[in-house]
């Protein structure tokens, strides 16, 4: 007897596949409004990182890029399937979807940016995507199926995220609703993202977007942030010092992650400014910013495990502040790599996870296992996006280097100016761990006071500190 199978391989049943569903013309249309939508997504919230206070949002804001540019990636691969050569992607499908991204990316407030994502383009991108699942025939265009039903999955969590984000707020500013009801009119007007929906209004005119978008490259933190332009305290020169012990190093470990904030706010300085670069690099360099971010979010967690509110240490934002402020797009990203170059010889992130090993903080271990390997994949990103510019990877670091060497600490000068006093927090962190810990100081740790005044984080000289 043969037993009862369900058929089509599960996709569907018979009768949804009797469905005639979209063509394949139809089903390239829908998709290019949908992968607009995303790649607008991720520049939303990339260009947002940096200049946003909130330590929550930054991170947030990170994760959601990356997912942004995974489901953009997915959607251009999809068209490419479907003879569609040229693939079109980088057309804008339609005015009313565009006015809808700009006044997002131009909102003047925190309050209305998030409102705009996630309670309207986010919203309606999930919307479309489940109109097109229940239209399409579901085994003829399974590929896209499969891809949309992904998105969904990532679409559940980032909204859950966005509604509790705006029930955070107590008061909306007074230009909230009116700017609320024009991007959805500014969406009906293209015939929703599908562009099948009715036509019921036209395009309001544009209100933020009027004045063109502006990319802010200096960081910002929000009030919990303290002292952020401290630099009295050089864990590089602390962890590489063989006259302490690897536990007291796990400490100077969670710091470096938690202070890796300042990497996203560097990267999405050089996705904005060059955005005429090969959708790979986007893609790609997005993934590396939301590793930097999570690798903060470790260094957080790490902190909260040892007992250390991390709000009463001083996380600088120097090397982003400078680096953004000093040094032109291809410059930083000339630094980014070789920074990243730097961490894989075996004193590098090799080090670092043999140091949480050896700390018996079994915590540390794993964070610094998963750190070493996304450094892996981020140097991987740099030899595609970076050496190959220059030919060969010796002229790639010289310049890295030399583009380095131009940043000026301003370490007096940041003192001299009353922005800092470069206070040694060391002493009175260490001294908190270690009553958590239930062990005794080490007179030596205590004693720590390295700066960067002269040295940068690979150790290596500055030549102009002040």
């Amino acid at each position: 007897m043969i037993p009862t199978i369900p058929p089509l391989a599960g996709l569907c049943s018979y009768d949804e596949a009797h469905r005639t569903g979209l063509s394949v013309e139809n089903c390239v249309d829908w998709l290019k409004r949908l992968h607009y939508v995303w790649k607008r997504l991720h520049q939303i919230f990339t260009a947002h990182i940096t200049a946003e206070p909130l330590y929550e949002l930054k991170t947030a804001f990170s994760l959601h890029s990356h997912l942004c540019a995974e489901h953009a990636q997915a959607i251009r691969t999809r068209v490419s399937e479907m003879r569609e050569p040229p693939l079109g992607l980088e057309v804008i499908p339609h005015p009313g979807l565009e006015q809808a991204c700009d006044e997002v990316l131009c909102a003047p407030t925190t309050y209305e940016r998030c409102l705009g994502l996630y309670q309207v383009l986010l919203p309606a991108l999930n919307e479309s995507i489940h109109s097109y699942l229940e239209t399409t025939n579901r085994l003829a265009d399974a590929p896209s199926v499969r891809i949309l039903r992904f998105a969904q999955l990532e679409l559940h969590d980032i909204l859950a995220f966005g509604d509790q984000v705006m029930s955070a707020w107590e008061m909306a500013p007074d230009t909230a609703v009116a700017y609320y009801q024009g991007l959805w009119q500014a969406l009906a007007s293209a015939g929703g993202l599908s562009g099948r929906d009715a036509i019921t209004t036209s395009s309001p005119a544009p209100v933020y977007s009027v004045t063109p978008f502006q990319y802010d490259r200096v960081p910002r933190r929000d009030e919990r942030f303290q002292d952020s332009f401290n630099a009295g305290v050089n864990p590089e020169a602390f962890l590489y010092d063989p006259r302490y012990s690897p536990r007291d190093k796990t400490l100077m470990m969670y710091y470096k992650r938690i202070r890796e904030i300042d990497v996203p706010e560097m990267m999405a300085s050089i996705l904005i400014e060059m955005p005429d670069k090969p959708w790979g690099f986007q893609r790609d360099m997005t993934r590396q910013l939301w590793d930097e971010a999570r690798h903060a979010m470790l260094g957080e967690v790490g902190f909260r495990q040892a007992g250390i509110d991390w709000t009463q240490i001083p996380i600088s934002f120097l090397w982003s502040y400078n680096l953004n402020t000093q040094l032109n797009a291809t410059e930083r990203h000339a630094v980014l790599f070789f920074i990243e170059q730097g961490l894989m010889p075996k004193t590098g992130k090799r080090f670092e996870w043999e140091v949480g090993r050896a700390s018996g903080d079994e915590l540390s271990a794993l964070f610094q296992d998963f750190d070493w390997a996304d450094e892996v994949l981020h140097a991987q990103i740099g030899r595609e996006w970076y050496v190959k510019g220059f030919g060969d990877l010796n002229s790639a670091l010289a310049y890295g280097d030399a583009c380095w060497s131009k940043v000026m600490s301003h370490w007096r000068e940041y003192r001299d100016q009353g922005l800092t006093q470069h206070r040694n927090w060391w002493p009175e962190i260490y001294q908190r761990a270690c009553h958590h810990w239930g062990v005794p100081t080490d007179p030596l740790a205590m004693a720590y006071c390295e700066t960067y005044e002269s040295i940068r984080a690979d150790l290596k000289e500055i030549t102009g500190s002040a």
